[in-house]
């Protein structure tokens, strides 16, 4: 099915085949950016990037892979210059900014934002994170990464590590990576574990699902999928402070688990990995990141119509 005028908003809307072509697409933007650098595939073309929460990689990755891609570029980076501060809802923001351009990159808190957004318009609209429910493009990228530094997506053991609860980017990277057989171990401490309805709908697609406490089990999966506990999603600041060093992954424990595993890491750390781990050659999260300019240049050129 083509991609032309589709909103990407969750990575549970994604079959085994969109996913596959998405990788198959960021593979030709990857090499679009290595031998030219720069296209004109989306000269013609102007897209908003709005954020109105922080974020340095979604953001600049967006905007990158609009300006390699040749389109034009609105931006809202700081909510305090929007029109939200003055009380405008989402859906009478994204019915003006629809008259302004092709397609909308939204971030913000509200979990389901960016649906709302997608129906208020006509245009396709690309979340870039929505509170604590997805984060597609980030889903996309790290099978992205996966893909090309494994070589496979299929039958692979993924242990989850962190802010299980409120962290978007495994949850949608749990649905993202459904359709490819892998084995799910979630380490997070009781009160930031999977939410049931993820682990539910895993189960009902015969995923083997296990949840722990303790990273030294996680440490013997294929890839370990580190994520930082967000202080940004608690509402009792003691209860952060509680929890927030619950995970720190050292040289030394990498040494200790399953030989070659796979480090992967959403972005930002804080201290939940330590620098000495970063120069190993299994640490991907740099790379990880870097991998979001051609994943993102693949999704504006599809839902453009123009791969």
């Amino acid at each position: 099915m083509s991609f032309e005028g589709r909103d990407i908003l969750s990575t549970e809307d994604l079959s085994k085949e969109d996913v596959l072509k998405i990788m198959n697409v960021a593979a030709q933007m990857e090499n679009i950016v290595h031998t030219q650098h720069m296209s004109d595939l989306l000269a013609d073309k102007m897209v908003a990037v709005i954020f109105m929460e922080p974020s340095t990689r979604t953001r600049l990755s967006f905007e990158t892979a609009i300006q390699r891609l040749g389109a034009k570029l609105i931006s809202v980076a700081d909510p305090k210059t929007s029109s939200s501060q003055k009380g405008e809802s989402l859906a009478d923001m994204a019915k003006t900014v629809e008259g302004y351009v092709d397609c909308i990159v939204i971030r913000q808190p509200m979990t389901g934002g960016a649906k709302l957004v997608a129906d208020a318009v006509d245009i396709p609209v690309i979340n870039g994170g929505d509170g604590s429910g997805q984060h597609p493009t980030q889903a996309l990228l790290d099978l992205y990464t996966i893909q090309k530094e494994k070589g496979t997506l299929e039958g692979l053991t993924v242990a989850m590590v962190g802010d299980l609860k409120y962290g978007r980017t495994v949850h949608s990277l749990s649905y993202a990576l459904a359709s490819f057989s892998p084995q799910y171990l979630y380490c997070a401490p009781d009160e930031l574990q999977i939410p049931e309805k993820i682990i539910g709908d895993m189960q009902a697609e015969g995923i083997s699902c296990q949840k722990t406490s303790d990273i030294k089990e996680a440490l013997q999966a294929d890839i370990l999928y580190m994520t930082r506990i967000q202080k940004e999603r608690f509402e009792e600041p003691a209860e952060y402070e509680r929890l927030k060093k619950s995970y720190v992954l050292t040289r030394q424990l990498v040494e200790q688990g399953k030989d070659g595993i796979f480090i992967m890491h959403p972005l930002p750390r804080v201290d939940e990995i330590t620098t000495d781990v970063d120069d190993l050659p299994n640490a991907a999260y740099f790379r990880q990141a870097h991998n979001g300019v051609f994943l993102r240049m693949a999704l504006l050129a599809m839902v453009l119509g123009r791969a």
